[in-house]
């Protein structure tokens, strides 16, 4: 790995590296956060993914989430959000909701998306590894959250992954990716035409066939103008209901699909995690 960047923060350490990915098949950044009891021993660790057109360093610079991670003794890994460089497709039209910057966490089966669009392989197996050869960190105390894109992701890893990740919870994600505009273009780009290989890639239908539930806390803004056309909370309102699940799913009155709306509320997601990390 090459150090890009070591910053002193709340008296931990912010840091940034660029590494090969073997599962991507290119060069890759990530940014983590160690806080100041990282010093000490291992400290539980965090996996923010991002939303669409995002890299690492948004929820570095935006979030605010080191305060907190540093009075929690949690440290937070946040990854980029696809493949980068000369050789990876982009979207044919320049789009942002595809592509670059949207990977949409999945291991894409189409061609040409399947040489590099390899995330959920990347999130799940490649950076975990990663990051324990190289940082003191617990990986058996593991969480893992998100925004919109990234709220997606962490969801259905979660889901996917009940032995690994302690804690789940997101802001604004993206609940049904079958049902909406956002997921139906990069699903069937990703996996091909036949959405049943779409439902192992969204957090409604896991939930639906019977997946297992981490402690789950979930934060959408009332104003967020992608919140009834792309996030469908209220679907995934609807099928934890049914299921009988207890999770803290809330609207926040006035808030947005921003960074504003994250920092807001960064704290409390991070005081949930901890009481299980």
């Amino acid at each position: 790995m090459e150090k890009v960047s070591d910053v002193r923060c709340f008296d931990g350490r912010q840091l940034r590296y660029k590494h090969a990915s073997a599962s991507l098949h290119c060069d890759m950044h990530f940014s983590i956060y160690l806080p100041p009891q990282a010093a000490q021993g291992s400290v539980p660790v965090l996996y923010w993914l991002s939303g669409l057109t995002c890299t690492d360093e948004n929820f570095v610079t935006k979030a605010g989430a080191q305060q907190a991670a540093a009075e929690h003794g949690i440290a937070i890994v946040a990854p980029d959000t696809s493949p980068r460089g000369e050789a990876v497709p982009d979207d044919p039209d320049g789009a942002y909701d595809f592509g670059l910057g949207a990977g949409f966490y999945v291991n894409a089966t189409e061609a040409p998306w399947n040489q590099h669009y390899r995330m959920y392989e990347y999130i799940v197996d490649e950076l975990p590894t990663l990051i324990a050869e190289h940082f003191p960190v617990d990986v058996a105390r593991s969480g893992i959250f998100g925004h919109s894109m990234g709220g997606h992701g962490a969801l259905t890893i979660a889901l996917k992954n009940p032995a690994t990740y302690r804690s789940v919870s997101a802001f604004a994600p993206i609940c049904a990716p079958s049902e909406c505009p956002w997921g139906e273009k990069a699903l069937g780009n990703y996996l091909g035409n036949d959405r049943s290989c779409w439902r192992e890639y969204d957090a409604v239908a896991l939930l639906e066939e019977g997946a297992e539930l981490a402690p789950l806390k979930v934060d959408q803004g009332s104003a967020d103008g992608f919140l009834e056309e792309q996030l469908k909370t209220k679907r995934l309102i609807e099928t934890l209901n049914k299921r009988g699940d207890k999770a803290d799913v809330r609207y926040r009155e006035g808030y947005d699909h921003s960074y504003f709306f994250i920092a807001t509320f960064i704290a409390e997601h991070i005081a949930f995690h901890a009481r299980y990390l």
